[in-house]
């Protein structure tokens, strides 16, 4: 398989993909990404003791706000009509972090996995800016494209999940 740079013309110049005459299917994405911190950090956060208050609910309005601003801050990204995004979060105890998952999705004719790698990236940069003044050694981690579906490449799973 011999895969090339969509994003660079004939020159070897940057230039927006042209979707004019690709077909509009229905396209999902999902992402994932980590962030751990403190026990003491980890418990304020998940039995909503921090004096910010809820931090899960900024993040996941802010998650879902990045979403729909991709195609102003990645420069060659389209801008699309998300039809969902969802933001969930998972804290885990044993290890005092938190899994946030994004899920993107639109009728379309180009993928949403950029939205949902930054949906996950904003939800995680807002705990981390929330948190920050209690535990600035938090460490954002492991993000990364889970699903796609949807185009002519069809459905794409990354082999290692967390």
């Amino acid at each position: 398989m011999s895969a090339t740079l969509s994003h660079l013309n004939v020159k070897g110049e940057a230039n927006m993909v042209d979707v004019t005459d690709k077909a509009v299917t229905q396209r999902q994405a999902s992402a994932e990404g980590h962030i751990s911190m403190t026990p003491e950090t980890f418990e304020m956060i998940t039995e909503g003791k921090h004096k910010k208050g809820d931090v899960f609910a900024v993040a996941r309005i802010a998650g879902i706000q990045a979403a729909k601003k991709c195609g102003d801050l990645i420069p060659l990204c389209h801008p699309l009509m998300l039809t969902k995004v969802q933001v969930d979060f998972t804290p885990t105890a044993e290890t005092n972090s938190v899994k946030v998952t994004s899920l993107c999705k639109l009728s379309g004719q180009t993928g949403v996995e950029m939205e949902a790698l930054t949906a996950t990236s904003v939800a995680l940069l807002t705990l981390f800016d929330m948190c920050k003044a209690v535990d600035p050694a938090m460490e954002i981690s492991g993000i990364k494209v889970l699903t796609k579906s949807g185009g002519k490449t069809g459905h794409w799973e990354h082999s290692q999940q967390c």
